[in-house]
C-alpha cells in the first residue's frame, strides 16, 4: 500500500513543535507522508513547507482539499474553527483527525459523526487518552476491586500563562509571531476545552460516561498579555465541576487559571472505601502497567516520558515533543490503511464535549444537568505493544 497522503491544517504551534517533526520522520515514511500544509497567514504556510520538505502550501483549507494528493487531514487550527474543518474536509471525502476537541457543541459533533458515515470516511479525536495503558491499568484496578466501592475522586489541569509564554510563538516561519489570542476567545476558548478536556477523557476511559454535572465557573484574568499586545478575555478561566457517575460515585474536575494538585498531567485520583489510586500509585506504591519499564527514566510527572508507551511512539518519536499527538493521527492512518478501527473515537469526544458544555449551563443556570450522550466502553485488553 501507498503512505496515506495527509494535509495539515494550520501551521501554529502544534504543526511547528509536534506534527510536522514526526509525520516527517523516515520510520513512518511507508505509511504515512505529510503532503500539504495551509495557514492563512501570509509566508507561514510557504515556510513552513520548505522547512518540512512538503511539496504544496495552501492560505486556505479549500484550495488544500483541491489536491489529489490530499487523501486526509489532521486538524491543527483554532478549537473554535475544528468543526467547520472537520466538515469541509469531510465533504470533500478526506478522513479527518481533530485535535481536542473536534467541536465545541453536541450538535456540532453530531453533524459530523453523520456526514462522515454517509461519507464513508474515518474520524479520529484528540485526546486518546483512552489508548493509555496507564489508563486502561487503573480502569482494571477500580473494576476488579482494588479500592474496594469506589467512593469519589478528584482530577484536573491548571494551564496559568503557559500558551503566552510557548517559545514557538515568537520565531514563528514567515516571521509574523503566533498569537495565542484564540485561546481566551469565543468558541473554544479557556482552560476547560484546551487543558480540561485531558482530564475529562482520562476519566471518562477509567470510570465510563458521566450521568449527571454540576458546575460553578467565573473569570480571574479579564485580560492577558501577549508581546506587549493587551487580549481581552471572553471565555471563563476558573471552573470547579461535580461529575456523577452512577452508584453514589462522584468526581470533582477542575481546569483553572492557577494551582494545581500535582501528579500526571490531568491523572485522577480514585478514593474507594478500601483504598486509593493516586495518578499512578495504588495505596502509595507503583502499580504496574503495559509498558512501564520504558517510563522508569524520568517521573510520573514527565509527561513526555509517560507517553512511551504508546504503541507508535518508538525510536525518533520518544524525544520528539507532544507524542500523545503523534498516536492519535498513526491512530487515523492505521484504520484507513488496514480496518483497524481506533479507540480515540468521535463518540467518545462528543461525550466530553457535552459534559463541557453542560458545565456551563449549569454554571449559568445553577442547575444540575444530565448528560444524554455515550460511546461504546473499549474492553479492557493486555495485548502487546505493536509498532
Amino acid at each position: 500500500m501507498n503512505p496515506l497522503g495527509i494535509g495539515v491544517v494550520g501551521a501554529g504551534v502544534i504543526s511547528q513543535r509536534a506534527i510536522l517533526p514526526h509525520l516527517t520522520q523516515h520510520d513512518v515514511a511507508d505509511r504515512v507522508r505529510p503532503v500539504a500544509v495551509c495557514d492563512p497567514v501570509p509566508g507561514r504556510a510557504e515556510m513552513t513547507a520548505d522547512h518540512f520538505g512538503l511539496a504544496s502550501a495552501y492560505a486556505s483549507i479549500e484550495g488544500m482539499l483541491n489536491d489529489p494528493a490530499v487523501e486526509a487531514v489532521t486538524i491543527a487550527s483554532p478549537i473554535g474553527l475544528h468543526f467547520e474543518h472537520a466538515r469541509l474536509a469531510i465533504e470533500a471525502g478526506r478522513h479527518v483527525h481533530s485535535n481536542k476537541t473536534l467541536a465545541t457543541t453536541v450538535e456540532e459533533t453530531d453533524l459530523i459523526i453523520a456526514r462522515a458515515a454517509e461519507k464513508q470516511v474515518r474520524v479520529v479525536a484528540s485526546p486518546g487518552e483512552v489508548l493509555r495503558p496507564q489508563v486502561t491499568r487503573t480502569r482494571q484496578l477500580i473494576a476488579d476491586g482494588a479500592i474496594g466501592r469506589l467512593v469519589w475522586g478528584v482530577c484536573g489541569v491548571s494551564l496559568g500563562t503557559y500558551h503566552e509564554e510557548e517559545a514557538e510563538r515568537d520565531s514563528a516561519p514567515g516571521g509574523t509571531p503566533i498569537n495565542p489570542s484564540w485561546y481566551f476567545k469565543r468558541p473554544g476558548g479557556g482552560p476547560l476545552y484546551d487543558g480540561g478536556v485531558y482530564a475529562l477523557h482520562q476519566l471518562t476511559s477509567v470510570l465510563g460516561p458521566a450521568h449527571r454535572v454540576t458546575a460553578m465557573s467565573g473569570m480571574v484574568f479579564p485580560t492577558r498579555e501577549f508581546m506587549g499586545e493587551q487580549i481581552s478575555s471572553e471565555m471563563d478561566d476558573n471552573t470547579l465541576m461535580l461529575l456523577d457517575f452512577g452508584n453514589g460515585a462522584l468526581v470533582v474536575v477542575y481546569a483553572t487559571a492557577a494551582g494545581d494538585l500535582g501528579g500526571d498531567f490531568g491523572a485522577g485520583t480514585f478514593f474507594g472505601t478500601e483504598g486509593v489510586i493516586r495518578g499512578l500509585n495504588l495505596n502509595g506504591e507503583p502499580f504496574d502497567f503495559e509498558g512501564r519499564t520504558e517510563t522508569l527514566s524520568a517521573p510520573t510527572t514527565d509527561w513526555e516520558v509517560q507517553m512511551r508507551v504508546l504503541p507508535h511512539v518508538v525510536g525518533p518519536h520518544r524525544e520528539i515533543p507532544e507524542a500523545h499527538v503523534f498516536e492519535d493521527i498513526m491512530q487515523l492512518v492505521r484504520w484507513v490503511r488496514d480496518g483497524t478501527p481506533s479507540a480515540a473515537t468521535a463518540e467518545h469526544a462528543r461525550h466530553v464535549i457535552e459534559i463541557i458544555e453542560a458545565a456551563y449551563r449549569s454554571a449559568e443556570s445553577g442547575q444540575t444537568q444530565t448528560i444524554e450522550t455515550t460511546f461504546q466502553f473499549p474492553p479492557i485488553s493486555d495485548g502487546p505493544k505493536t509498532n
